[in-house]
């Protein structure tokens, strides 16, 4: 459910009768929202923010990828029974390089959870956010709240928005280049480090980084084509990675879903979604571009 607001007493009365409601019923609560919002929910709940985990979703969530392994399953995986979530992951100070990952996450997040016994509670500032942003929230969430109550919402399509922001990604004005295949895998990853090691990265940024490439070249030559493409550039205050091969990626939960216990295979995407600061991808038939972000 999508949550429209537009002040901080909007913002309280739509969350925190939310939270005291699953608390009421021994729902366990997480609300991973930004640190502000955050310090006024746990604020008004007053005693009750002690039984609600409580997440920074600047922090947990910088890279969407990340929000439903690692906050929202992590939460809900680990307790029997409904759990209640409040999960912002869009707010004023996302940059537009970030939001169409934001965007297919919040689109992915009914198809991660179909058939739980879950709610997900997602704010949105309507006096700060974009029109556009708006509108993709009326499509990614089935019903919205706000200050007239709930209504469905008429223009719910969450493929639509994911089929929306998969396009191609800017070409970088400068990139150095690797091809690689089988024979090849240890030399990309001496590849990256060398260029990110050139771009500034901090040395334990660089391991990230390096561990991220080997994850994706390795599922290019083995669930791909074979061969594919890696090219590192340094862009203002992050250093890009991009892994280029001739598969087809058609999971679109690919590396926002851990893989079962038990299962072979399944977790290099994930890794790369933990180490990044961001991660983007274009996929159409017969190609997969991924990019990956590091601050510097």
């Amino acid at each position: 459910m999508g949550l429209l607001y537009s002040c901080d007493s909007e913002y309280l009365d739509g969350t925190v009768p939310y939270i005291l409601e699953g608390l009421k019923l021994d729902e366990p609560v997480a609300v991973a929202v930004p640190g502000r919002n955050l310090t006024l929910i746990e604020a008004a709940l007053g005693d009750a923010a002690a039984e609600v985990e409580l997440i920074d979703m600047t922090e947990a969530g910088r890279n969407p990828g990340r929000i439903i392994p690692g906050v929202l399953l992590a939460f809900a995986d680990n307790r029997p029974g409904p759990v209640r979530i409040i999960g912002e992951p869009i707010w004023a100070g996302r940059s537009t390089i970030e939001y169409p990952a934001c965007a297919q996450h919040e689109a992915l997040i009914n198809f991660a959870f179909g058939g739980r016994d879950l709610g997900i509670l997602c704010p949105y500032d309507r006096t700060r956010l974009e029109d556009d942003v708006l509108a993709d929230a009326e499509r990614t969430h089935p019903i919205l709240s706000g200050s007239g109550g709930d209504r469905p919402s008429e223009r719910y399509a969450p493929d639509a928005v994911i089929d929306k922001y998969n396009l191609p990604l800017p070409e970088p004005l400068a990139a150095d280049a690797f091809r690689f295949d089988l024979a090849r895998l240890a030399a990309v990853r001496h590849f990256a480090q060398n260029r990110a090691e050139e771009s500034g990265l901090a040395p334990g940024r660089v391991d990230d980084l390096v561990l991220a490439v080997a994850e994706l070249s390795a599922n290019s030559v083995l669930h791909g084509s074979g061969h594919g493409v890696v090219r590192v550039w340094r862009d203002e205050d992050h250093v890009l990675c991009e892994v280029i091969d001739e598969g087809t990626l058609s999971d679109p939960l690919a590396g926002r879903r851990p893989a079962s216990p038990g299962q072979i295979g399944g977790r290099g995407l994930v890794l790369v979604n933990q180490v990044a600061d961001l991660v983007r991808q274009y996929r159409r038939p017969g190609s997969t571009v991924t990019r990956i972000y590091f601050r510097v």
